[in-house]
């Protein structure tokens, strides 16, 4: 901007603020916001991987700048601006074309070449890594140039989560100072992100002369919103045109209206969302859990009958491919969504509360408190430690192994040819393909080792699913004392209305209040404005405000103290004034509750069979299907010994060859096999949390990973124990079918 228009802007303040002083106008301009003031409060609440993601495409740009097609443009940059980042859309492209490429050269790199001067690996298997990286390459390559719609939508939706509570700021403000520009900078003082970027980038663009006035900058800004939230619209255009109205009383009707028509139709729009839900729904169920689980069932005959598949062509099915299509699939029916009651706003609190320690108590006088990162990472290293001593130990000693036989627990050097073996530690065989050694080792395949395997998903499980729990420990107990706070808060301020309204001045009006609602929550924060005006001295507003004593402090809610600041500011303008503010943020504050708990009624059917696929289900059916493949593994083993032995004693050579080369040496080994299907489980539990969370409370990040660290839990111990279960169980009867094969 040019120095003379900044001299401008500075006299034309300095005038309308002598001007209202000699009207005798109370309410405080609006502090201007610069552009470095923006810029820095921008940078300090975007994500960090939305900064990553601007400098990806920024340098993908100049190495391969790449533009997309000219009709796509427009919509490109909108989402853009949508989300807030500086980049174009020649940079979304490019970063999709690199990606493309990077890709492609990480599979030959890993695929081809590192197995070539290592190990001189075969070509067939070298193939698929690279084929597998060109094919997922391609695949990616139309969801990566779509990224800045995914991160709109899902700016969309967390800005979203947020508009009723903006509609309510906004009225609740302006039913007592009829300026919208200093509602909009209220909302934004109270809201979280991203919602209050945006409403500070309204007031940006009025102070830095993009637009002449509030209702310039706001329409611009609501445009964003003409496909999405026309709701959103309506209000404000609501609470725009109560500037014009020529009574009061209509003034506070076309008010009390916007905020009444955002909620009736954010109701309305989930009751279409709920009932357009089931087919998507449906869709991700098949592919995300019916399919695969019917593939794991058939596997363990896929795996014995065709020994050309390996354990690493079921990983890059499982483990990448599926899980990245789920979450794919689950963001797209996310980005429907329409908007919700963002409930209580807990990302403003965080830093009132510890959130980034935890109190391990051993004992009663003795704890370690550790950051959960730290003490999941330790739980995570020490399982995974564990699951990967079958390779540690073949790695070291090749020859060693333990066997459960006739004679007890034996090694193999060490036990009669005659005597039974009912199971093994490692068990690793000669690979045979068409019947015929190839010359490699493979394995493990023995009872231990698969127990031990359990740790490799348990680590993951366990380790990711503390974090969360860790992580949002505090946080949670803090939401759930809120919530009941905010619940009864409405009844205290209709209390305190009524005693302004009678007349009793604000000192005393608290104390009154306390007394009534003493034992509660509300009662208590009372008490505590009425101890420090009494004992301190102290005027209303610092009893509530005051940053050492202040009330306040000890009940961090945007809600409440929003409606204090309303208290405050309307009580400039006399009890009765004040009176009416309280009643009606108290009106509020019931009818969004409402609200939120009809759509909590709408969604449950659909939440609840989600939850019980990925707590119930999954994990058993998955631990099942690891039993079965143990034993199939066991069986078919023995029997490969047997029928070469039969090869070398017998005359009819071909025969035996060929019922030989029918099974191979028993599929994929159990080991790893376990493995894949334990992180798949833990992995597709993850990402249908995300959906849950997404579909119940929207774009709430503590609600988010409280699901996941409830249902990671209870999923990944429920898969422990089921598929541990039925891998001994099945071990022996594989153990006693292959002693009478033996026989």
């Amino acid at each position: 901007m040019k120095k003379d228009e900044l001299d401008y802007i500075d006299i034309k303040q300095k005038y309308k603020s002598r001007i209202n002083k000699e009207l005798g106008k109370k309410s405080d301009p609006v502090k201007k916001v610069t552009t470095s003031d923006y810029n820095s409060f921008k940078k300090t609440f975007l994500p960090k991987e939305l900064t990553l993601y601007e400098q990806a495409c920024n340098f993908a740009e100049k190495i391969i700048p790449i533009k997309p097609d000219s009709k796509g443009i427009p919509e490109i940059e909108e989402a853009i601006r949508v989300s807030h980042l500086n980049i174009s859309p020649t940079g979304t492209m490019s970063f999709a074309a690199l990606s493309m490429i990077a890709i492609i050269f990480a599979s030959i790199v890993l695929g081809y070449l590192i197995p070539f001067v290592l190990t001189g690996g075969r070509s067939g298997d070298n193939m698929f890594f690279i084929m597998f990286g060109i094919v997922m390459s391609a695949v990616l390559f139309i969801p990566l140039t779509k990224l800045p719609f995914i991160i709109s939508n899902m700016w969309r939706m967390k800005a979203s989560n947020q508009m009723v509570l903006s509609i309510f700021y906004v009225v609740t403000y302006m039913r007592h100072t009829p300026n919208l520009e200093l509602a909009i900078d209220f909302a934004a003082e109270h809201l979280s992100p991203p919602l209050s970027l945006d409403f500070k980038k309204i007031i940006w663009d009025i102070e830095t002369g993009k637009f002449d006035n509030v209702n310039q900058s706001l329409d611009y800004y609501l445009l964003t919103w003409r496909k999405w939230n026309p709701e959103f619209i309506e209000s404000m255009h609501l609470i725009q045109s109560s500037l014009y109205e020529s009574s009061e009383t209509r003034r506070i009707d076309a008010l009390d209206k916007s905020l009444t028509v955002i909620l009736d139709e954010t109701y309305e729009k989930m009751l279409h969302f709920t009932h357009d839900l089931k087919g998507p729904m449906t869709a991700l169920h098949m592919l995300g859990i019916v399919l695969p689980i019917l593939g794991l069932v058939i596997l363990p005959l896929l795996t014995a009958f065709v020994p050309e598949t390996k354990w690493y062509h079921l990983f890059a099915l499982y483990n990448i491919a599926l899980p990245v299509l789920v979450y794919y699939m689950g963001r797209q029916i996310l980005s429907t969504r329409p908007t919700g009651y963002g409930g209580i706003d807990i990302e403003s609190l965080k830093g009132k509360i510890d959130i980034d320690h935890v109190d391990l108590n051993f004992s009663s006088r003795s704890s370690v408190s550790l950051t959960p990162a730290i003490a999941a990472t330790f739980v995570i290293v020490s399982f995974l430690f564990i699951g990967f001593l079958p390779l540690l130990i073949h790695g070291l000693n090749p020859n060693f192994d333990i066997y459960l036989s006739g004679q007890g627990i034996t090694t193999p050097q060490d036990i009669d040819r005659d005597v039974p073996v009912y199971a093994k530690f490692l068990d690793y065989r000669a690979e045979l393909i068409s019947g015929e050694p190839s010359g490699q080792v493979i394995g493990p395949y023995g009872l231990g080792a698969s127990l031990l395997s359990l740790f490799l998903p348990l680590g993951l499980g366990l380790g990711f699913g503390l974090y969360y729990k860790w992580k949002t420990s505090n946080l949670t107990k803090l939401k759930e004392e809120t919530a009941k706070l905010e619940e009864e808060f409405a009844s205290a301020l209709f209390q305190l209305g009524n005693r302004l309204a009678d007349g009793i001045p604000a000192e005393i009006a608290f104390s009154s209040v306390a007394k009534v609602m003493q034992g509660s929550q509300s009662g208590i924060f009372f008490e505590m404005v009425s101890a420090n005006i009494i004992k301190r001295g102290m005027g209303v507003e610092s009893a509530i405000f005051d940053r050492e004593y202040g009330a306040i402090h000890h009940f961090p809610s945007s809600i409440i103290e929003s409606s204090m600041k309303v208290f405050i500011e309307s009580s400039k303008k006399g009890p009765l004034i004040a009176s009416q503010a309280l009643i009606t943020v108290a009106e509020y504050i019931k009818s969004m509750h409402r609200v939120d708990e009809r759509l909590q009624d709408l969604m449950a059917d659909i939440l609840s069979s989600m939850k019980s696929q990925i707590s119930f289900l999954t994990p058993v059916i998955s631990g099942i299907v690891v039993g079965i493949t143990s034993m199939i593994s066991q069986i078919l083993g023995s029997l490969s010994e047997k029928v070469a032995e039969f090869n070398q004693g017998t005359d009819n050579a071909i025969s035996a060859a060929g019922i030989l080369s029918m099974f191979g040496s028993g599929g994929v080994p159990t080991y790893y096999f376990q493995a894949i299907v334990g992180l798949y489980v833990v992995q597709i539990t993850f990402v249908l949390s995300i959906l849950i969370s997404g579909i119940q409370h929207g774009a709430d990040k503590i609600s988010e990973m409280e699901v996941i660290g409830k249902n990671l839990l209870i999923s990944t111990l429920l898969y422990i124990v089921i598929a541990g279960l039925f891998t001994i169980g099945f071990s022996f009867i594989a153990g006693s079918v292959s002693i009478n094969i033996a026989n």
